[in-house]
């Protein structure tokens, strides 16, 4: 949003105003100090400040963002320029959306008008899957299409990034299995992905900004993940969020709001992640109740849902998420529920066992580690909040009523049984998510979390 901002006052320092000269008391002398004493001080600091205290990091998005409300009507000048300059303007774009015809239709009208063909592939309802992302890349293969256009939700977007990936690294005979983790070969990419747009219409995933797509293979859910799968360009409207369904606001909200609030307090933060995730957990935190409630209508709270989508997707895919995200993939496969409610459920829950963890046994061994990350969940809670002198545990309990606000269930209710939690804790200790908790969590920590998110 334009922001005005008005004159700054020039204060004058104090010591630039004449002062009649009064005698002043007697300073200490500096001399007091014993000289050994100053010597071992000037040698700590000498000390720390030849050690770094920011860690080497790297920060990667999409080549391309727009944002703002009407946007999405720039996307067919876009595709034409990007296409163009990649020397596939007269070949067809392949277009993946969700399973209707809401907005791929429109869009498909507006790229003809502008002189470019497409053909469009339908997503089935529910999270992405191998056989989805197949299909498309058969149809993309078939029809010869040069570029890809991914508008809808996290399927469509998952799905675009996987059919770019696979157009120009498969051969004539693709294999997705080549490039899949776990399940798969897990093959890098050689050469760039065909150009790729991705418009998301929820305010959630934040994939139009990631580097991987995650599908359901059977009772799991695996990565194809590469630098080059990042979206050539990213249109993020607002507008095209407005109608959202509220459960579908609810579930990628709160998606949203995770994957701000797990990388800040990641092993593997740095400082531009922190500033941006801490900005997308106050829009979150403010905002998402009012666009449950009152979304048809209002647009400035679209609007903070979508850069809070935004800056969790750049945030986690420069740092690391946490145990929310490492049971959700095990979790996603054996119950096929919406990966926004599986966060949703256990993000509470998932605050309040790693703080347990931190104040008591890491606390105990680690002070030094324990007090950093108790740090920033005081900092995540006054932000949830809006209060300067909240507590921990206010902030656990704030996130917990939100979710309850939003009507989102506990997991029993998608069917997680007790009995599942051994399998379940031991496929998801695997999982690249779960080693970005802020502490390893045991067996008993993990299956507690998994308890109180029932």
């Amino acid at each position: 949003r334009p922001v005005s901002m008005s004159a700054a006052r020039v204060r004058v320092p104090a010591t630039a105003v004449s002062r009649p000269c009064v005698p002043s008391a007697p300073r200490p002398s500096r001399v007091a100090a014993p000289l050994r004493t100053r010597d071992a001080s000037a040698r700590a600091s000498a000390d720390a400040m030849s050690s770094p205290a920011v860690a080497p990091f790297e920060f990667a998005t999409a080549a391309r963002v727009v944002f703002g409300c009407g946007t999405a009507a720039r996307v067919p000048a876009l595709v034409k320029e990007l296409t163009e300059l990649e020397g596939c303007a007269d070949a067809p774009a392949l277009i993946v959306a969700g399973a209707s015809d809401r907005f791929s239709a429109p869009l498909a009208a507006r790229l003809k008008e502008a002189g470019i063909a497409s053909v469009t592939y339908h997503c089935l309802g529910g999270e992405p899957t191998v056989a989805t992302a197949e299909a498309a890349i058969k149809l993309a293969k078939e029809q010869k299409c040069g570029a890809v256009i991914a508008i809808g939700g996290g399927t469509p977007v998952d799905t675009g990034k996987c059919v770019a990936a696979v157009l120009t690294n498969g051969g004539p005979n693709p294999d997705l299995y080549d490039f899949l983790e776990v399940v798969g070969r897990a093959r890098p990419l050689t050469k760039r992905c065909a150009p790729f747009v991705a418009v998301p219409t929820t305010a959630g995933p934040g994939a139009e900004v990631t580097k991987n797509s995650v599908l359901e293979a059977g009772d799991r859910k695996v990565s194809m993940r590469h630098p080059y799968m990042l979206p050539d360009v990213a249109v993020i409207d607002p507008e095209l969020t407005i109608d959202l369904p509220k459960e579908v606001t609810a579930h990628t909200g709160l998606d949203a709001l995770t994957q701000c609030l797990e990388p800040y307090v990641s092993n593997a933060a740095n400082p531009l992640v922190d500033a941006i995730s801490l900005e997308g957990i106050k829009l979150g935190a403010r905002s998402l109740k009012e666009a449950y409630e009152n979304g048809a209508v209002n647009v400035r709270a679209r609007e903070d849902m979508c850069l809070c989508s935004y800056y969790g997707g750049l945030s986690l895919a420069n740092a690391k998420l946490g145990a929310v995200h490492g049971f959700s993939g095990t979790l996603g496969g054996l119950l096929h529920a919406p990966h926004g409610a599986i966060c949703a459920a256990l993000l509470p829950h998932c605050c309040a066992v790693n703080v347990e963890a931190l104040e008591g046994r890491v606390m105990s061994h680690d002070p030094s580690t324990a007090e950093k990350y108790l740090q920033r969940y005081l900092t995540v809670a006054r932000t949830v909040t809006g209060d300067k002198d909240a507590t921990v545990a206010e902030g656990v309990s704030a996130l917990a009523e939100l979710v309850t606000a939003c009507g989102v269930p506990g997991l029993g209710a998608f069917g997680l049984k007790e009995e599942d939690f051994d399998e379940v804790v031991a496929k998801s200790k695997e999982s690249s998510s779960m080693k970005g908790n802020p502490v390893a969590l045991t067996d008993e920590e993990l299956k507690d979390m998994l308890r109180r998110a029932l």
